[in-house]
């Protein structure tokens, strides 16, 4: 609370009175000593609070709105404080202010769960599927079982639930229409996996052996770090990892186009990356980022690029593929995650390894050696400490899982082109 009221013998006796009012059903009488206290104290909090309520209810949506306008102007620090101006808002059809004030509740408590069923109503009432998708998403992982929620709270909860059942079912569609052209391609080969993968993306099945966030392929082995001998371009990249390590020492000191491996903007939960949050003791330079080339660092390590040339990296529209050099700072850690998909793996190049410094995947803990190579997948629990005084640096990239076919690789292809395409429809 930014504006606690000071110690002042009239204003809380006049609370007093105002209280007694309103126990006595004096309405006008305790409007009156709040009002007297907000001359004295403008930015009294309990006083613009209840002028507000008593506004709210009596219908009074103007004078409400601007009670809980003074309410975040003189604090903002509760998320409740903005979710009531939101409401104030919504009820006189100013919805450009009621999302303002909802980015602002989220802003403050990005798990609070009113604001975050108030976004999704919003995008869905003005048509924005995919995003309202999303958004009825974040609310179906905030809420607690529908049991263990306030009364008022189940329906929507439950709608969002609903909602998010019938986004998937129309993405569902959309997508087996897509890839029926495509999987003829493919007539008589074995894609039952790839079909199994849809069907999991979309809802209509359950996954039960991986936790990755956003797409499964099911029956990859979840291996934590996998045998040399599947990778036959491995040697060769390490064979290049002194340039590798040449070039990015160049990069370093020249002291451009770094950017913080973890930047979520405000209104979004970053649960354990809460420190590492646009923090520069976790940086990237990128090679590759999102599916595309970032020209402007590639052309500074050309030999680096070489190299990844020779890798298998995953065609995924708009996802992969994906490089960098990740500098870990001393005496930082990299709290532990999972990836996105098994259908593409993780691949570390150690480049710069103080001594004290460790990666763990599943239950294997291992230590980086300078210049070589070492495969793990992601969706597996995974984290990373440099106990160090010194940076940690190596060359992340990915490549495809080597357990899938080439017609389930390029199903996949065509299955990433085809969420793009859906997600471009409305």
């Amino acid at each position: 609370m930014r504006n606690p009221a000071p110690p002042n013998a009239e204003v809380e006796a006049l609370e007093r009175e105002a209280m007694r009012a309103l126990q006595s059903g004096r309405e006008a009488d305790a409007i009156r000593h709040w009002n007297r206290i907000l001359e004295i104290h403008p930015t009294h909090l309990p006083a613009l609070s209840a002028l507000a309520q008593r506004a709210f209810q009596r219908g009074d949506m103007q004078g409400a709105r601007a009670a809980f306008q003074r309410v975040v102007d003189a604090d903002g620090t509760v998320a409740q404080q903005w979710i009531h101006l939101a409401i104030a808002c919504r009820n006189l059809y100013d919805d450009k202010a009621a999302d303002d004030a909802i980015e602002s509740a989220l802003a403050v408590d990005p798990h609070e769960l009113v604001a975050l069923i108030l976004r999704a109503n919003s995008l869905e009432r003005r048509g924005r599927t995919h995003e309202a998708a999303a958004a009825y998403g974040a609310v179906a992982a905030t809420a607690p079982p529908l049991h263990q929620l306030r009364p008022e709270l189940r329906p929507a909860v439950a709608e969002a639930t609903a909602y998010l059942e019938r986004y998937n079912r129309d993405k569902g569609q959309f997508l087996d229409d897509y890839l029926n052209q495509h999987s003829k391609t493919f007539a008589g080969e074995n894609l039952a996996r790839f079909q199994t993968s849809l069907d999991i993306l979309v809802g209509r099945k359950k996954r039960f052996d991986s936790q990755s966030m956003i797409y499964h392929f099911p029956n990859l082995a979840p291996i934590e770090f996998f045998d040399r001998a599947l990778f036959p371009w491995l040697e060769g990249v390490e064979g290049a990892a002194n340039d590798i390590r040449d070039e990015f020492l160049d990069v370093l000191r020249a002291e451009d186009g770094f950017t913080p491996y973890i930047s979520y903007p405000p209104g979004v939960p970053v649960n354990q990356f809460a420190e590492l949050n646009n923090s520069p003791r976790w940086n990237a330079f990128h090679l590759f980022k999102l599916g595309q080339r970032v020209e402007s660092n590639a052309a500074r390590c050309p030999k680096t690029m070489t190299a990844l040339e020779q890798v298998p990296q995953p065609d995924q529209p708009g996802r992969t593929p994906a490089a960098m050099f990740s500098l870990l700072s001393p005496r930082t850690t990299i709290p532990a995650h999972v990836g996105v998909s098994n259908t593409r793996l993780v691949t570390h190049l150690a480049l710069i390894i103080p001594e004290n410094c460790f990666f763990r995947v599943g239950n294997q803990t291992r230590q980086w050696v300078s210049g070589k190579v070492w495969v793990f997948d992601d969706t597996i629990e995974h984290e990373a400490r440099n106990e160090s005084d010194k940076l940690r640096v190596v060359l992340i990239f990915d490549v495809w899982h080597p357990h899938l076919t080439p017609p389930e690789r390029a199903m996949i292809t065509a299955l990433t082109a085809g969420l793009n395409a859906f997600e471009r429809g409305s």
